[in-house]
């Protein structure tokens, strides 16, 4: 069977294991049916997810003008300490920073490789932890807005990483972390701003990912360099397909691209 469509990240629904959904603009494939099957990955074009021309994809499945100009790609979105809406301050569009930046957020440590801190929008918990590949989770703080996370962040990055090590995370090489134990730890750290709104819950979301087996070493594909590949499908986890021969593919990492899929 052939399909094609242009890559978004994979779609989740929490369960045990998670389930992953490709979208596809004309079929919605749940992909842990395809585990142990052989899929075919072609390279067909670019086509950004903004402007929808055929451009070289920059970053976050946007063309390079796109990237720099959409409200949606600000630097408020990766920094949320840059977040200005709550100050009345327009970065590129304040009606959609308002909405986006002006909600519940989540502070949180996850164990993806090692213990990391991050910033999620209340409404995508668990989400964010899937997309990370983390297999705990815990949050620290609910604020009313982007910025206080931000800031939150910030100050709690200084006693441990904000980032995911992926090749770790893929190999499942996770440290044994007692995330409770270091979120007491870390609440002196949190910034006066922020401090009335600790969670005192101490409940841990664990995640099952649907993976058949690890890879020893990893091997990035990279669609756009190799435009054919090939392989039996053994895990999802993350936004990476996991194959047989210890490749791993980025879902998220190749938003923007046409691409066939065959499955047999």
């Amino acid at each position: 069977m052939m399909y094609q469509g242009v890559l978004t990240k994979m779609q989740t629904e929490f369960g045990k294991p998670i389930q992953y959904y490709l979208n596809f603009e004309d079929d919605f494939l749940n992909m842990n049916q395809l585990l142990n099957k052989t899929l075919t990955l072609n390279f067909e074009k670019f086509e950004c997810l903004n402007c929808h021309l055929n451009k070289e994809i920059y970053r976050q499945g946007f063309c390079k003008s796109c990237f720099f100009e959409i409200p949606t790609a600000g630097d408020w979105i990766m920094h949320p300490e840059l977040s200005t809406a709550h100050l009345d301050i327009e970065d590129r569009n304040l009606e959609y920073e308002k909405k986006v930046q002006l909600q519940p957020h989540i502070v949180y440590l996850a164990l993806s490789s090692e213990i990391k801190v991050g910033v999620t929008r209340k409404g995508q918990v668990p989400t964010r932890w899937i997309d990370q590949g983390a297999t705990k989770a815990v949050e620290i703080v609910e604020v009313p807005n982007r910025y206080l996370a931000g800031i939150t962040e910030v100050a709690l990055k200084s006693f441990v990483s904000d980032k995911t090590n992926w090749r770790k995370m893929l190999q499942n090489l996770n440290a044994d972390a007692d995330l409770l134990a270091k979120k007491e730890e870390l609440q002196q750290f949190i910034p006066e701003e922020a401090k009335s709104y600790y969670l005192n819950n101490r409940e841990v979301v664990e995640l099952e990912f649907p993976v058949l087996s690890y890879p020893e070493k990893v091997k990035s594909l990279n669609l756009s360099k190799t435009a054919t590949f090939e392989g039996v499908l053994k895990g999802i986890k993350g936004q990476y397909l996991i194959f047989e021969d210890n490749t791993v593919f980025n879902v998220r990492g190749n938003e923007g691209s046409v691409v066939n899929l065959g499955i047999s």
